[in-house]
């Protein structure tokens, strides 16, 4: 244990992590653990200070300085953002995105907006590219394994990336780690563009990769928005930013689709550019990441963390969540460790199964409903629409639900979109499946299911990371993310090339039967630890 001069070395609390007690000041890592002052314990009155309309960065609770970075070797107080305060009390949001909007806003509204835009330009690499994916497969000779790879190549840069732009987002600051990556997104566009030119299947898988490096900054940018933003206003805008995600990879394939119907079967050349349904979506994304880059260049401030001051004593409540937190499970866990490495294996569970039917979805479209790649990617796209809606609908959802209401509702109707499908036979075998049978499992999985049931899933781990820095633990959360969407997507082309498509479906389902139960049985220590 360490104190810093003249702290008193009676003053200790338990910290989440071990289970030995440990002084009130920490030391974690090579970093110091920082937190704001807008939520720490004290009189009601200066719980949550007042941002007005036309403050300037950084706001008084703020723990971002632009000038410099906190000594590496500092130490902070652990926090209470909820001493003295009442569950009962107007602002306290018992769900993801039930947070009441207040006149604190945001600290940075322009940094925010410009946020938004880097999440979606990332996630609409792989919207754009959804209806063209396994069009492009198939014409350089690729099958649905080949297509499985495709796709998990795209989360494969993102997990070998993402620990490392959130640590460089700390030490360096949030502008030069979006520069960086934005234009690596960029690169990675170039070559993807230049893949039917090349006509190898190794080269669009690197061009994947570069593509998943560049987008990998969800972690960063959720750590961004954690930080403008008050405790009880952060959930609402980190619905919105997911909001934001996941139209960018829902409601984008219609571009895809576009690309597809007006260029089908025609090429142009202009030296060594050339122009086709393929490149064009590539070429559009290129676009958008200059877009991007100059906003981010012009009007994105870089910031950087300091060490906030002394915090004041833990509320009851925050005691009692330390005394569960600190519990040793049976496989030598504190109860908090396994209920972040829960919610990470929920987070695969969810992300790994939508990211199957990203994978099989055109290619199942046509072989059982007869349906064309620009067909498919207009429905997909209108339902990503309505699960955008559904997002934004959440603050009224979650006054009468809570996130594991949430998430087990939303992964129970995700399933059952899933499991109708696997009844079904092929149209070569003479089957005449009604499209709307199509259109009504889509809706089921990407219009209600999936966008709830995963989005409460990325609230329920914030709240249960709490007021500690969120930078680091989110960058694993969108890893394990990306680990599955590698993992589902391959392991589904191997069962639908040595098996039958049908059963990928059956898998999956069993897959989320198992995450709801767990999610049922941990349903009490995860409230406590979230509240």
């Amino acid at each position: 244990p360490c104190w810093p001069a003249g702290a008193p070395r009676g003053n200790r609390h338990t910290i989440y992590g071990g289970s030995e007690e440990s002084p009130g000041w920490c030391r974690i890592g090579s970093s110091a653990m920082l937190n704001s002052k807008m939520d720490s314990g004290g009189s009601a009155e200066n719980d949550f200070p007042s941002v007005d309309a036309t403050s300037t960065f950084p706001p008084s609770h703020s723990t971002y300085d632009p000038t410099k970075v906190a000594d590496a070797d500092g130490y902070v107080q652990m926090e209470d953002g909820d001493a003295g305060r009442d569950p009962g009390d107007r602002g306290y949001a018992p769900s993801i995105a039930s947070s009441i909007m207040t006149a604190e806003g945001l600290a940075d509204r322009p940094g925010f907006l410009i946020i938004c835009a880097v999440v979606l330009i990332g996630d609409m690499n792989r919207g754009v590219l959804f209806p063209i994916m396994w069009p492009l497969v198939e014409e350089l000779g690729g099958n649905t394994v080949w297509l499985g790879y495709a796709v998990g190549a795209f989360s494969f840069g993102r997990i070998i990336a993402s620990p490392s732009l959130g640590k460089m987002s700390i030490e360096k600051g949030y502008s030069k780690t979006l520069v960086m990556s934005t234009s690596i997104m960029l690169i990675g566009c170039l070559m993807f563009a230049q893949v039917v030119r090349v006509q190898s299947l190794l080269f669009l898988l690197f061009s994947q990769i570069i593509l998943g490096i560049g987008s990998a900054t969800l972690g960063v940018t959720r750590a961004y928005v954690a930080e403008i933003t008050a405790t009880r206003q952060r959930t609402t805008y980190i619905a919105f930013l997911t909001a934001v995600q996941y139209g960018g990879f829902t409601v984008t394939p219609i571009f895809g689709a576009l690309f597809t119907y007006v260029l089908y079967g025609k090429s142009y050349e202009f030296g060594f550019l050339i122009f086709d349904q393929y490149s064009m979506a590539a070429y559009f994304m290129g676009m958008l990441c200059i877009g991007t880059l100059c906003l981010l260049l012009s009007c994105f401030q870089s910031r950087h963390r300091t060490k906030p001051g002394p915090k004041s004593k833990k509320s009851s409540r925050r005691l009692e969540q330390d005394e569960v937190a600190n519990r040793i499970t049976y496989c030598n866990l504190t109860v908090y460790n396994a209920a972040l490495l829960g919610c990470m294996l929920l987070n695969v569970s969810t992300k790994g199964s939508i990211g199957s039917f990203e994978t099989m979805g055109v290619s199942f479209a046509e072989t059982h409903f007869g349906l064309s790649p620009a067909l498919a990617g207009l429905i997909v796209s209108c339902n990503g629409v309505v699960g955008v809606c559904s997002l934004l609908g959440m603050g009224y959802l979650g006054r009468f639900l809570t996130d594991i209401q949430m998430i087990i509702g939303g992964i129970s109707v995700c399933a059952i979109g899933i499991i109708s499908f696997a009844p079904l036979t092929s149209v070569d075998m003479g089957a005449n499946n009604a499209t709307i049978h199509y259109i009504l499992g889509i809706f089921m999985i990407y219009g209600v299911g999936y966008p709830i049931g995963h989005t409460a899933v990325i609230g329920l781990f914030s709240k249960v990371v709490g007021r500690r820095p969120q930078g680091t633990l989110q960058g694993y959360f969108a890893s394990a993310g990306s680990l599955a969407r590698i993992l589902f997507p391959v392991m589904s082309g191997y069962i639908a090339h040595y098996d039958d498509i049908t059963t990928v479906f059956v898998v999956l389902f069993i897959n989320l039967l198992i995450s709801n139960i767990f999610v049922a049985m941990s349903s009490k220590t995860l409230t406590t630890l979230s509240i």
